[in-house]
């Protein structure tokens, strides 16, 4: 039987914590390939580069890791390295949740919606900061992957899987939910280098989220893992309904 081709992606870089436990969770169930990062490139959104040149080194058999942003990954990914012929892309496993809201500024996701974009059925993983062991996570990762393969999904829809930590050897069935409400702070941080000059953060206190049944925040706070589908098209049908009886 013909094994499936799958890429690998994430946007913790070639370093993440999570990626190994993937890799080795999906080569039991296909052929595995791996673009991702030469560095850390959390929150760069679903950013493309597209001003400077794209640069690959080889780390290994099958292993490459960009200068570029984790959805440059995955379409160099599947239109050079592989040429199209991919049957699944995965992306992660994220060290921290992508959750809600956090969808917007995730790269984890973005590689995932890059390749839902090419047409190829895509899954996003991400987990508990403070969680240390990934092998349960990838575990649960290669039995939904398995699933996908055999059954598909449908067109312009990813999944956005998140993982709660401490769940032991093993994580129960994951519990599909939509999208919940993640709350950030809004305090920017001013401060002056040595020679007197200002600079600023943007990253503040830890990212808090609201328990609410049925969200993919509530259901992590209980310990399970979210299954969440992601669609391309975020069209507001109700508001162009409304919009059609303005004076535009």
């Amino acid at each position: 039987m013909k094994r499936p081709k799958i890429l690998v992606c994430n946007d913790d870089g070639i370093h993440g914590p999570g990626l190994p436990a993937l890799i080795s969770a999906m080569r039991r169930i296909g052929n595995v390939t791996v673009s991702v990062p030469d560095h850390e490139r959390s929150a760069d959104s679903h950013s493309l580069t597209l001003h400077k040149p794209i640069r690959i080194r080889k780390q290994s058999e099958g292993v490459y890791a960009l200068n570029g942003s984790p959805a440059d990954c995955a379409r160099f990914g599947v239109l050079e390295i592989l040429k199209g012929k991919v049957d699944l892309v995965v992306s992660g496993i994220n060290r921290g949740y992508n959750l809600g809201e956090d969808v917007i500024y995730s790269g984890t996701v973005a590689a995932a919606m890059e390749a839902t974009l090419l047409n190829i059925s895509a899954i996003a993983f991400s987990m508990d900061p403070n969680g240390e062991d990934y092998h349960p996570a990838a575990a649960f990762a290669q039995r939904l992957s398995k699933q996908v393969l055999k059954k598909g999904l449908p067109k312009g829809v990813c999944l956005n899987v998140n993982f709660p930590a401490g769940a032991g050897k093993a994580y129960k069935p994951g519990v599909p939910a939509k999208l919940g409400r993640r709350i950030y702070g809004t305090e920017v941080t001013r401060r002056s280098d040595p020679r007197g000059l200002e600079y600023y953060w943007l990253a503040g206190r830890h990212v808090s989220g609201v328990d609410e049944p049925g969200t993919d925040v509530g259901v992590v706070a209980k310990g399970l893992a979210s299954v969440t589908p992601l669609k391309i098209d975020s069209t507001d049908a109700a508001m162009l309904g409304t919009l059609s009886s303005w004076r535009l």
